[in-house]
């Protein structure tokens, strides 16, 4: 999934967006609330993380201003005000959930998921043929045995098993698998793609000429 996290706490926004990176999430990371709505406006984000007490704007005037947009985000409110009237607040103004600091991290993997499967983007296992990626565990099977793939390519191949009949551009895999913070080669996606042939076969990934690519077939 493309997050959207709005931490102003450093160390706590660095390690959730290296953490939530290694769960197979692409993560832009906003340290204030004042370029939240432009970028939901802008980017194709699946959720929102979103922290109460930001600097220049709060959590909750950004959360108002989004869904005054009709912006249909799942949000998560973030928020260290553990009073019920701060939690109907965010509620009321338009959160899907909300989990107070300090929280563990497997709870907020829980709550992702959660908010995933409401919006139809994860279900527990997905694939084609005699090839399944169990999407909680991100173990990948080809016949029954299991295929050892990297992070992107784990990435690329789940977001082709999405949308099977869907042409995507190199230029929509490149912000589904890097955040913007993120250096990349000019053939990065050629590469995954390479790499993900030679482990699933040549046919998993068609390229469509001039077009970019789609989900194949296995062998």
């Amino acid at each position: 999934m493309r997050l959207l996290l709005v931490e102003d706490d450093l160390m706590l926004g660095s390690g959730l967006q290296a953490a939530l990176e290694r769960e197979c999430h692409v993560v832009d990371w906003l340290k204030d609330g004042m370029q939240v709505l432009a970028m939901l406006q802008q980017g194709e984000y699946e959720l929102l993380i979103l922290d109460i007490g930001l600097p220049g704007k709060d959590g909750i005037r950004c959360l108002r201003e989004i869904r005054q947009q009709r912006l249909d985000v799942p949000v998560l409110l973030l928020t260290a005000r553990d009073g019920i009237d701060d939690r109907v607040a965010g509620l009321d103004a338009g959160a899907d959930d909300y989990l107070l600091k300090p929280f563990d991290f497997d709870e907020l993997c829980a709550r992702i998921r959660a908010l995933g499967r409401r919006q139809g983007q994860l279900r527990c296992e997905i694939g084609i043929d005699g090839l399944k990626l169990d999407q909680r565990s991100h173990r990948v099977t080809l016949h029954g045995m299991p295929v050892e793939l990297s992070r992107r390519e784990l990435m690329l191949l789940e977001t082709l098993l999405h949308k099977p009949e869907q042409v995507f551009t190199r230029r929509q895999l490149e912000e589904t698998l890097y955040n913007w913070d993120e250096e990349l080669g000019s053939n990065a996606i050629e590469v995954h793609v390479h790499h993900l042939r030679k482990k699933l076969g040549t046919g998993v990934i068609t390229t469509v000429r001039g077009l970019g690519y789609r989900l194949g077939s296995v062998a």
